[in-house]
């Protein structure tokens, strides 16, 4: 019967299993695609259970329906369409159940966007209606739609699909982003169409998720675009030529022709009002209708066979331009003719073209006597009718004497009379006839008209012409006067009509006539010839002069003409031209010498000399009357033009004083010669060049020098660079029109750099004469900047933008420098980077215009949550790059430093820490917990404040109710966390068991907030442990925190000691030591009672060590331990019972034959283990029975064989120890089991065969009894102690 106590120790350890672990749910948040398919994979749910018992998953609540569970493996499926417009975020509910108890928890299921939805334009009237003089350029309105989509997949780009007519496609344009429409041609609702139907497509920015194909959607819209009609047009004339006729001396208001004008803006249809320009007065029109009518008496022969007028139409109203449009037209009116006018005379001058006629009826005419023939009057008949018939006739006293032709005619005609009888006309019988001209309308008796001719009878020549006098003598004229001088004036008479001022005079002989000549009419004498006409030659000359009348008849006189001197003879200079050599700087004197040919004495002989002016006849004087020329200013060759080479030439004159005075000119050539007086000079004493930088042997520029000395031998000069050229430049004398030109260049071996250490050389340039005078000059050469070198970015400040801003002015700027002068830089992104989560990836929040500047993106949104900072790398070109490189060799950088706005309200930071409080120690200011923070803004927008607003308290059968703030917050911070250290304002009811919820709320700067509840267990008196030491209390304060480590480490429970108590003198002591209150608090809330405390600190290795600290035991408490229900445990507790006892029995008949070798090798080791030094172990006790000795295979109750050495983790050198430690078992020898009490542990084991009433042996550790299968003796004061070992399970029984 061995087995009855084991069976019952077994059963008893089963029957205290009474506590099950709950499963735990770990999905708290799972995201799903909307376009998941109805039967696809959502989601696992992740749930435990620290009992590893298989799990029963289910889903509830109002939810539910949109997903089912494999309720053996937690794998989620949908079961119905999923729509993240409709619900973003669906709250599900989620049961797990391990059999025995069961868990619920509601996750957050996060729809993903999947682009399921298409644009939906809004509004409801599409018809547009606009101006056909709309400007190009206006918006002319705006197309929206919406997407439910968000993200890439609701943002929506517009486009023109289709324009009907096709060719209203290029009048119309829309911004892809903003949908505006607008207008980039001109509508005309004549000359295009006054209608457009358009077609505009709506497409979103495409997306994914559940599939991998990106869908995009779109949607299109038809707009109507009615064209309006504006007045923009002028009016038009229809049945254009007008042309009308109309009877001369109609009626006034007589209708002649009606014009009709339209309103070419068809819609407008404005009304016309008509009116004429420059009708004369002959016309006018109505204003309303257009009907043109006489306004005044019309006379064809008067205006003529047409008239024609300007009309004009102009529309009522005015146009766009304010003004009054109009249009004009031509039209002609042609006069019908009518018989209305008699014939009438005109007397007509010219002929073709030049002929003018005035109306005239009194004519008068010339005739020779005794003439024959027409005799032209100068007359016209005419009749202003267009259809003529005119009858001519004569009458008068002399109308026999002539006849008129034509005597009939049909049209406008020249009269003329003709001489039928010549006799009758004798100018000595009568000077004068006169005739009637008759002019008669065959058709009308009453037009008649009469014109008056005189005929004026012409005398004939029959008288000849006679001078005053026969002769003229003494007619005086000067030599070499001038032609045409008048000498005199002789005339002769005729008594003839006919010859009155009308004698022709003539000098004779015809040689004569090369010295004088007579005007033939006039008989004005004159000279012929100036040159002939000399006294000294001929001084007289004679000659006859003759007159002739009209028909040749003549008469002479004769003439004599006297020539008078004059004088006309010039000096005569006796030499050509005069030649002078002079140094310069000397004096000249030279004589001019000339003769006069008249006679001497006289003022036509005496003779002045005189220079002319000239450019340097100033340099000069001359005697005027001996003709010495001398110089009156020192010569200077320098002074002259360089062009002349020393030579002056001046012109002398000789001028007699005769009138008009003669002068005779003579060259007088003076030949200054040069001698070196003059230094080189520069034309400038100072030059400035530029010359572009890399090329070598460029031309920079030319410097000129020249010496004013005229020859060769004083003005060559050397030039050369006397400093300044740092070797780089080189110059090249030539000459070139007496200047000598210094040709600078860049030395052949040398590379100009503008970006060098020069970019500027001053030269000195010397020039230097073959008399050594020397002149300097200084030239400047710029190095001009060749467009070859990189731009390079200059350091960027960081930018600062704040997050949600809609900012459109640049939040920052890129500045680059390029070295060369000539440039334009332009600006190109080549990444953009945003630090979200602590990491660098791309993104398009900013854009970077040409000019450097950044900019937000408008079509995004900044949020400092998602991505604090942005770095963004740009490219700077340079356009004008002529050589090279245009583009920066390192790209430029910003930091952009997205600002924090205060948008984000505190968050809780999850955590899976259980507070408990003992409420007996519990005060004000008492810490009960905490609770942990942040704010996903920063800095002041961060700084959170916590604050308890409601305590409730849960009781151990779960009811709730509302407590009075026991419960204070007190706010701290580490680094970005805020902590909440919940602390009491009062002490606690320590009756109390349950738990407290304290709502604690977590409130920003800026006044967002959260909240969050916070489970506080209590523990109550029943959990109260005292430990009683043998030491004094000061001595257990001193040695508190070495008690409270080792308590720790053998209950695996937070220690927390209440009071520290001078103890009370027990009857079984002798001395009196200090008490311990202390509570053993688990992580999840729950504290060890007393009876636990107990098995666990009996473990020997932390036995040993408490005692060596004074624990002597725990003592009594007056609190009773927490009552258990029984009845909760009893149904399993007999299943159990039995299903153990069948157990047990099997069990029981397996090991009740054990041998005396195994009782002896486990009393040998634990012998061993009471001999072993303290100081020979290495990894702490090795008591039989405990993990370390299990694993090690020495436990009896296994029945492993060991080696004693390994398992007590003995030394090599130890071997002895261990001899004796087994020799040991044959003695009686003492073993130290507590501090101070010294007996036997053990008795010598009897055999098997030992008879029962032998008595059973003293045991005082459970593993001897339990081997000896014995129980403790009866009524023993021994101590019992027990053992419990946290890592022995039943598996290890």
């Amino acid at each position: 019967m061995e087995w009855i106590p084991a069976a019952f120790l077994l059963l008893c350890a089963v029957s205290l299993i009474h506590a099950k672990n709950k499963p735990t749910i770990h999905t708290v948040v799972a995201n799903v695609c909307e376009d998941t398919p109805p039967g696809a994979h959502a989601f696992r749910i992740d749930a435990t259970d620290k009992d590893n018992d298989p799990l029963t998953y289910s889903l509830y609540g109002e939810n539910a329906t949109y997903f089912s569970v494999d309720n053996t493996t937690g794998d989620v499926i949908v079961a119905r369409k999923l729509d993240r417009e409709v619900y973003n975020l669906l709250t599900l509910g989620i049961s797990v159940s391990d059999g025995n108890e069961f868990v619920r928890k509601n996750m957050r299921v996060i729809l993903k966007e999947a682009n399921d939805n298409r644009p939906i334009f809004q509004g409801s009237n599409f018809d547009i209606e606009v101006k056909e003089n709309t400007t190009t350029g206006t918006s002319l309105f705006r197309v929206q739609a919406t997407d439910q989509d968000i993200l890439q997949a609701g943002q929506i780009k517009y486009s023109i699909a289709d324009v009907t007519p096709s060719n209203g496609l290029s009048l119309f344009s829309i911004a892809p982003e903003t949908g505006d429409v607008t207008l980039t041609g001109a509508l005309n609702y004549t000359g295009l169409s006054s209608y457009y139907r358009m077609k505009i497509n709506a497409t979103d920015g495409g997306g994914q998720c559940f599939y991998s194909e990106i869908n995009y959607h779109s949607n299109i819209v038809f707009y109507f675009i009615t064209v309006l009609d504006v007045p923009d047009l002028d009016p038009k004339f229809l049945g254009l030529p007008y042309i009308g006729s109309v009877d001369e001396n109609s009626a006034v208001d007589h209708a002649v022709y009606t014009v009709t004008a339209i309103d070419q803006d068809t819609e407008i249809n404005d009304r016309i009002i008509y009116s004429i320009e420059d009708s004369k007065g002959l016309f006018k029109i109505s204003s309303d209708d257009g009907v043109i009518s006489v306004a005044s008496e019309i006379d064809r022969e008067e205006i003529g066979d047409r008239v024609t007028m300007i009309i004009k139409a102009t529309e009522s109203q005015p146009n766009i331009h304010g003004e009054y449009a109009s249009t004009t037209a031509s039209i002609q009116i042609n006069i019908n003719d009518i018989n209305d006018n008699k014939p009438e005379f005109y007397k007509c001058e010219g002929s073709g073209e030049l002929q003018t006629c005035e109306q005239e009826s009194q004519f008068e005419v010339v005739v020779a006597e005794h003439s024959l023939g027409g005799v032209p009057i100068k007359m016209m008949v005419k009749d202003k009718d267009k259809i003529k018939s005119i009858r001519l006739t004569l009458k008068g006293a002399d109308k026999d004497v002539f006849s008129v032709e034509p005597q009939f005619s049909m049209v406008d005609s020249v009269v003329q009379l003709v001489v039928k009888e010549p006799q009758k006309l004798d100018y000595e019988e009568t000077q004068r006839m006169v005739v009637e001209v008759i002019a008669s309308d065959p058709e009308e008796i009453t037009f008649v008209s009469t014109a008056t001719v005189t005929i004026m009878i012409q005398d004939i020549n029959d008288n000849n012409p006679k001078f005053p006098k026969d002769s003229y003598l003494n007619l005086n004229v000067s030599e070499h006067s001038e032609v045409d001088t008048v000498v005199a004036t002789i005339t002769a008479d005729d008594p003839d009509t006919m010859d009155k001022d009308n004698i022709t005079y003539m000098l004779l002989p015809e040689s004569m006539r090369t010295y004088f000549d007579v005007e033939p009419k006039t008989g004005v004498i004159y000279v012929k010839n100036k040159t002939l006409l000399d006294r000294e030659i001929r001084p007289l000359h004679s000659a006859t002069l003759q007159a002739k009348d009209s028909d040749g008849k003549p008469a002479t006189a004769l003439l004599q003409f006297i020539v008078t001197d004059i004088n006309d003879q010039p000096p005569v200079i006796n030499k050509e031209y005069y030649q002078e050599f002079v140094k310069e700087g000397s004096q000249l004197e030279l004589q001019v010498e000339a003769t006069d040919a008249d006679e001497p004495g006289t003022l036509n002989s005496q003779i002045v000399f005189a220079i002319l002016p000239s450019k340097y006849s100033e340099y000069f004087s001359m005697d005027p009357n001996t003709g010495v020329l001398r110089n009156q200013v020192e010569l200077d060759r320098e002074d002259l033009d360089a062009e002349l080479k020393g030579k002056i030439e001046l012109n002398v004159t000789a001028t007699d004083m005769g009138t008009p005075a003669l002068s005779t000119m003579v060259s007088v050539i003076i030949n200054v010669e040069d001698v070196n007086d003059n230094p080189p000079e520069f034309k400038n004493s100072s030059y400035k060049f530029s010359v572009k930088e890399g090329e070598k042997g460029a031309y920079v520029g030319t410097v000129l020098a020249q010496d004013l000395d005229q020859t060769t031998d004083f003005n060559r000069i050397a030039l050369r660079i006397i400093s300044g050229s740092f070797d780089s430049f080189a110059i090249v004398t030539t000459l070139e029109e007496q200047v000598y030109l210094g040709n600078i260049t860049v030395d052949l071996g040398v590379d100009l750099d503008y970006e060098g250490a020069r970019q500027k050389y001053t030269l000195q340039v010397e020039a230097t004469d073959r008399g050594q005078k020397k002149a300097v000059a200084t030239v400047e050469v710029d190095v001009l900047d060749v467009n070859d070198e990189r731009p390079e970015f200059l350091p960027s400040k960081p930018a600062k933008v704040k997050e949600n801003t809609t900012l459109t002015e640049a939040i920052g700027k890129f500045e680059a420098r390029d070295q060369d002068g000539n440039h334009s830089l332009t600006y190109e992104m080549e990444s953009l980077k945003c630090r979200c989560n602590g990491s660098l990836s791309p993104c398009d929040w900013f854009v970077l215009e040409p000019t450097g500047d950044v900019l937000v993106n408008p079509g995004r949104t900044l949020d400092y949550e998602m991505c604090d900072r942005a770095v963004m790398e740009a490219q700077v070109i340079d356009e004008y790059t002529e050589k090279g490189e245009n583009y920066s060799l390192i790209a430029g950088q910003m930091e952009i430093i997205i600002e924090d706005i205060n948008d984000n309200a505190p968050h809780f930071i999850i955590s899976d820490s259980i507070f408990a409080v003992v409420s007996e120690t519990a005060s004000k200011g008492t810490s009960v917990g905490g609770v942990t923070a942040t704010d996903r803004d920063t800095e002041i927008h961060a700084q959170l404040e916590f604050q308890v607003s409601e305590v409730k308290f849960e009781d151990a059968n779960k009811n709730i109710s509302v407590t009075r703030s026991l419960f204070e917050a007190v706010t701290t911070q580490q680094k970005d966390i805020y902590i909440g250290i919940i602390q009491t304002t009062e002490g606690l009811d320590v009756t109390l068991k349950g738990k407290y919820l304290v709502t604690v709320s977590a409130t920003d700067s800026g006044g967002l907030s959260t909240h969050t509840t916070l489970e506080i267990f209590t523990v109550d008196k029943s959990y109260r442990v005292e430990l009683q030491f043998r030491n004094t209390r000061d001595e257990v304060v001193k040695n508190q925190p070495a008690i409270i480590r080792t308590l720790t480490a053998a209950t695996k429970a937070v220690v927390e000691v209440v009071a520290i108590r001078d103890g009370a003198t027990e009857e079984s002591r002798a001395s009196v030591g200090a008490v311990m209150v202390a509570y053993f608090l688990f992580s999840n809330g729950t504290a060890l009672p007393k009876s636990e405390v107990e098995l666990m600190i009996s473990v020997p290795q932390h036995a040993h060590l408490l005692d060596q600290l004074g624990l002597m035991y725990i003592t009594d408490s007056s609190i009773k331990p927490p009552e258990t229900d029984p009845l909760q445990y009893i149904s399993l507790g007999i299943m159990a019972g039995l299903i153990i006892v069948l157990v047990v029995l099997i069990t029981s008949l397996v090991c009740t034959r054990r041998n005396y070798r195994r009782k002896l090798k486990a009393a040998k080791a634990m012998n061993s283990a009471t001999m072993v030094a303290s100081d020979n172990l290495k990894s702490g006790p090795v008591v039989p029975g405990t993990n370390k000795y299990t694993m090690e295979g020495a436990n009896p109750v296994l029945n492993l064989n060991i080696d004693t050495a390994m398992v007590l983790d003995l030394d090599g050198e130890s071997s002895d120890v261990d001899k004796v430690s087994l020799d040991s078992l044959d003695y009686s020898d003492d073993m130290n089991t507590s501090g101070k009490d010294t007996k036997p542990v053990m008795r010598k084991i009897q055999e098997e065969e030992e008879p029962e009433d032998n008595g059973p042996p003293e045991y005082i550790e459970p593993l001897g009894a339990a081997l000896a299968q014995r129980s403790q003796k009866k009524g023993s004061d021994s101590h019992r102690v027990g053992v419990s070992n946290p890592a022995f399970s039943t598996t290890d029984l």
